[in-house]
């Protein structure tokens, strides 16, 4: 069964994933550097790079920090003893900022994660210098005393270049990224990783037998008598005046391939105008995860990403036929990843997901709605916009003039054409100056016609003021559309009331369609 949950990642792993349920969790979190980051959206309409906030990467010491401090210290969630004095020297040497919120944050989700895994089960922390000495004694604290166990910091090389004149003017290059690698118990599972041979080492077997086979001279150091005379009379050994040691046939199997070590510099990251674009910050390619799929789990078992962005470990867990379970506290991403593996994978792989967190009545949207949590602001608003036009808006973050509008959208008006919508949501009392204005704006922006999403049940004036707005002729199909439309939550919800529209953006770059029977080379342990 694969899951997809709307929320925040530590509410969702103490209260809707069991113990020991999970084969391989791989995370990549914030890593606290202080930076905004947006989407890109693959704009058809007359902006050429519409974007809109992914996530913000910036922490402050507020309640939910304090509330975390006390959660850890009171051990309210079954922390070890050194998680709990970690945290007070970490606050007696940090003070109460920006990172140690960072860091608290970090503590309890992978807490949580661990009491997830299974005893066979691995977990991979993808992290870069900011932060990655902080979090590995914070795993340290959390997996070693329970029987756990550090065994990789692997290092990425997502690229070569080494940044602008400025950023190196004082300094190396940064161009690697740490995935620190853990496992739960000493009974984790680990399928042994190859990557095809360099041409440096396919020259070294120099050497080929009579039946064509490569091979090089390798010293053979520790070897019984009994088991060095049988090579030697086979012709698979020989004992040399310029070795110390007897030297043996090493075969080239070329099938096999080469061991992986911690240094991956044989994955790049994803190019500008790479197919796995999706316009998504932080976008990790997917030979990434496949390696680290493969390498720590087997065909049916549970894949769980607790910040799934765009969802690309689900799509590759999904494309090598494990179960999958992923957590974003953001609707982008949410929405980002259905439409992804719709794209990839079809209609019927999306119907099949299980969606949690998504509003399914009215109670749950204004719940939603009426959110206090800072994280959430506009959440409400992008599921509204990305629901009712199913994925094919961009999310309005702009702030001035347009501030009113929450998203924007663009219809086909022509073979080469297309012409603006925008829509607005409103979780409030409603009235008829509300449609007013947003004809106003709809006027200003030079949009053909304008959506408004309400969740409380509009005026009788109210639609008489849309009324009066007048209607758009949609030429290429030979259909009349009202120029303002109002549409209430509750069709959304019960109804399933979805955009009627000749929609001409596609929020993400389609991704290409998948065959599942693809495999990498690996050899068991």
């Amino acid at each position: 069964m694969n899951q997809l949950f709307y929320g925040d990642n530590l509410d969702v792993l103490r209260k809707k994933i069991k113990d020991k349920s999970v084969d391989l969790c791989y995370i990549d979190p914030p890593f606290n550097s202080k930076r905004n980051y947006f989407q890109i959206y693959n704009n058809i309409g007359k902006d050429d790079a519409a974007q809109a906030q992914a996530f913000i990467d910036t922490w402050t010491w507020n309640e939910l920090a304090d509330a975390g401090f006390a959660d850890i210290l009171t051990n309210q969630h079954d922390y070890t003893t050194q998680t709990i004095e970690l945290m007070k020297g970490l606050k007696a040497v940090l003070g109460t900022g920006g990172l140690l919120a960072y860091l608290i944050s970090m503590t309890q989700r992978i807490n949580a994660i661990w009491r997830v895994l299974k005893p066979t089960g691995s977990f991979y922390l993808h992290c870069d210098p900011t932060c990655s000495h902080y979090l590995k004694l914070i795993l340290d604290g959390i997996f070693c005393p329970r029987g756990g166990d550090f065994l990789n910091e692997i290092i990425w090389e997502r690229t070569f270049n080494s940044g602008s004149s400025k950023a190196i003017a004082r300094r190396f290059p940064t161009n690697t990224d740490s995935i620190l690698l853990y496992s739960k118990t000493s009974e984790y599972l680990f399928n042994k990783a190859t990557k095809p041979y360099s041409q440096g080492a396919l020259k070294r077997y120099d050497k080929v037998d009579e039946q064509g086979r490569r091979f090089k001279w390798n010293p053979l150091k520790t070897v019984s008598a009994e088991r060095l005379n049988a090579l030697l009379a086979a012709g698979e050994a020989k004992i040399t005046s310029t070795s110390k040691y007897p030297v043996y046939k090493h075969y080239f199997v070329e099938e096999k391939g080469a061991p992986v070590s911690n240094l991956w510099n044989d994955i790049g990251q994803i190019g500008t105008f790479g197919g796995e674009r999706l316009g998504y910050p932080t976008q990790k390619p997917e030979a990434l995860l496949e390696r680290i799929i493969h390498a720590s789990s087997n065909e049916g078992d549970v894949v769980l990403d607790a910040y799934c962005g765009c969802g690309t470990s689900v799509a590759v867990a999904h494309r090598l036929k494990r179960q999958w379970i992923g957590i974003d506290i953001t609707y982008q991403s949410i929405a980002l990843i259905l439409r992804r593996l719709e794209d990839s994978f079809g209609a019927d792989a999306v119907n099949q997901i299980v969606l949690n967190g998504i509003p399914r009545d009215m109670d749950a949207a204004r719940a939603l709605a009426h959110k206090k949590d800072d994280r959430l602001r506009k959440e409400f608003e992008k599921w509204a916009v990305l629901t009712y036009t199913k994925n094919r808006a961009i999310i309005n973050d702009k702030k001035g003039a347009n501030k009113g509008i929450d998203g924007i959208a663009y219809i086909v008006s022509g073979h080469q054409s297309t012409e603006k919508v925008i829509l607005q949501v409103k979780s409030g009392k409603v009235q008829r100056n509300d449609i007013a204005t947003l004809n106003s704006d709809r006027l200003r922006e030079q949009a053909v016609m304008a959506i408004l999403i309400t969740l409380e049940e509009p005026t009788k004036p109210m639609r008489d003021e849309a009324l009066a707005a007048g209607r758009y002729h949609h030429a290429l199909l030979q259909r009349d559309y009202p120029r303002i439309q109002i549409v209430t939550v509750r069709e959304m919800i019960e109804d399933q009331c979805r955009a009627d529209l000749p929609l001409n953006l596609e929020v993400l770059a389609n991704a290409p369609a998948i065959n599942t029977s693809r495999q990498i080379d690996l050899l068991p342990e």
